[in-house]
C-alpha cells in the first residue's frame, strides 16, 4: 500500500485527583535533562499599515505631498502584509507613520501661524 493508515490514538485515562503533576507518567519530572521543552509563542499581531490615517492626511492636510507619500507607503505596507512579508510591511508602515506625524505637525504649525496672523 502506498498510504498506510495512521495508528489510532490510545484511549484517554482519567487521572486520580490525589495525584500530583510530578507523579503523572511522562511528566517533566521523568524527562531526562537533555530533553528540551518547546513552548510556542502566541503569534504576534500583524504590523499596522496606517492606511486610514494616511487617507485623512491626503484629504485634509497634504502639505508638500507628505500625505500622498504616506498613502503610498501605507498601500505598500498592506501589500507586503498580504504577501506575508512582515518585515517589509513593518518598515513601510513605520515610514507611513513618520510621514503622517510630520504632516500633522506642519499642518498644526501652519494653523497656529494663520490664526495668530489673523488675530
Amino acid at each position: 500500500r502506498a498510504r498506510e493508515m495512521p495508528e489510532p490514538l490510545p484511549p484517554y485515562e482519567m487521572i486520580p485527583g490525589e495525584l500530583s503533576m510530578e507523579e503523572v507518567p511522562g511528566s517533566k519530572a521523568e524527562m531526562p535533562e537533555s530533553t528540551a521543552v518547546v513552548v510556542e509563542e502566541p503569534p504576534s499581531p500583524p504590523p499596522r499599515d496606517h492606511l486610514v490615517w494616511s487617507l485623512c492626511t491626503v484629504v485634509y492636510g497634504n502639505f508638500c505631498c507628505l500625505g500622498l507619500l504616506a498613502f503610498f507607503f501605507s498601500v505598500k505596507s498592506r501589500d507586503s502584509k498580504v504577501l506575508g512579508d512582515y518585515g517589509g510591511a513593518r518598515s513601510y508602515g513605520s515610514t507611513a507613520k513618520c510621514l503622517n506625524i510630520t504632516a500633522l505637525v506642519i499642518n498644526i504649525v501652519i494653523l497656529i501661524i494663520v490664526v495668530t496672523t489673523v488675530a
